[in-house]
């Protein structure tokens, strides 16, 4: 039996129209939450369109002394943070009155606030997260593929700008190509997927959380929500710990079959440098794992179309454009592809989404 409440689900309800809303949302659901005992409010530079403040906002629920704890991280990817938010909100109304003393759930709301207000994947500074977690005392990863691409993907020109991609895609197959494009670069900050010279503040955030909370000696079940990638409505189960590891092995038990693993072909994900998991694997203990949540929209071509345009459009009028009369379309654009507006796609995501959590508390606590 689920320990979280099987309540009806309202989807419309719970996907808020933009950040701002999202998280006076959130703030409100939290404080008629008997088991939320800590709150956390992580501020970012910067404000959002219609002025506001930006926060990533992370709440304990249950005992300080929980021995598991179920993370959910909602907007890494900024504009993804608008299904994040749903999935978050509609958790809380499936609390019970009271979590079992052993049982915590951390909730991360919009990771990467920047990029939820001004509808992009990125930060301020040009980072994706989810490329930012690697070792910066090194010297930087490499990807020939990208820096062979840069000049076709900025190129306005859409014929020859496909021209070029089709050839490499040709010359190289699909999945080298996905990973020159968004397996993470770190040339290029005005350029998709770019991950960085520095910790981010995102990144930091975490770091933070995982100390602070003492992470490190629970047992952990992560879940970080993403939208963008995969079949459309289909919640896939991504996990990018080792095949041979035990973060891997958990992963099976806990979600069966449908868990996929990049590094082994079977994801609609390619492997990437500098994801957020590895933070995680880095700390977890045996029996914990992590995963994203990745749910899918338009086809993996219309994602690359529209983030080529959204950094073309950025490089050309700045980062935060909103008096452009082309910004509307644009946001549109980023909108229907990250967060559809389609009700059967938003019930599906989050009758999966409390499928997927479910099963993640019912492995935890086994």
């Amino acid at each position: 039996m689920p320990l979280l409440v099987n309540s009806s689900l309202p989807a419309g309800d719970f996907f808020p129209d933009h950040y701002q809303a999202a998280r006076e949302r959130w703030l409100t659901g939290l404080h008629s939450t008997p088991s939320c005992s800590e709150r956390r409010d992580f501020p970012v530079p910067g404000q959002s369109p219609p002025g506001g403040g930006l926060h990533t906002d992370c709440a304990w629920l249950g005992a300080r002394t929980a021995s598991h704890v179920l993370v959910l991280i909602g907007g890494t990817h900024g504009i993804e943070g608008l299904t994040g938010s749903a999935v978050l909100l509609d958790l809380l109304t499936r609390l019970p009155a009271q979590l079992p003393e052993s049982l915590a759930i951390l909730c991360i709301h919009a990771l990467n606030p920047w990029g939820y207000a001004w509808h992009r994947r990125c930060d301020a500074e040009g980072i994706d997260l989810n490329r930012n977690f690697i070792d910066f005392s090194q010297p930087l990863p490499a990807n020939p593929g990208y820096r062979e691409l840069r000049a076709a993907l900025f190129d306005e020109d859409t014929a020859r700008r496909q021209q070029v991609l089709a050839q490499y895609r040709r010359q190289h197959g699909q999945t080298a190509y996905e990973i020159a494009v968004s397996g993470g670069q770190y040339t290029d900050p005005v350029g998709p997927f770019f991950g960085g010279t520095a910790p981010a503040h995102g990144r930091r955030t975490i770091e933070t959380l995982i100390h602070d909370f003492r992470l490190a000696q629970r047992r952990l079940a992560v879940i970080d929500v993403h939208t963008g990638l995969g079949a459309y409505g289909y919640g896939e189960i991504i996990c990018d710990h080792a095949p041979d590891s035990a973060g891997a092995a958990t992963a099976r038990a806990w979600y069966g079959a449908e868990c996929t693993l990049p590094a082994l072909g079977t994801s609609s994900s390619v492997p990437k440098l500098g994801l957020l998991d590895y933070a995680w694997h880095a700390i977890m203990q045996a029996e914990s794992c992590f995963i994203t949540l990745e749910f899918g929209t338009l086809p993996t071509e219309n994602l690359f179309d529209v983030l080529l345009r959204d950094h073309r459009f950025r490089a050309r009028h700045g980062t935060q454009p909103v008096d452009h009369p082309d910004f509307p379309a644009l946001v549109d654009a980023l909108r229907a592809h990250f967060c559809p507006s389609d009700p059967d796609w938003r019930s599906q995501v989050l009758q999966r989404a409390r499928t997927v959590t479910d099963r993640a508390l019912e492995g935890l606590l086994s």
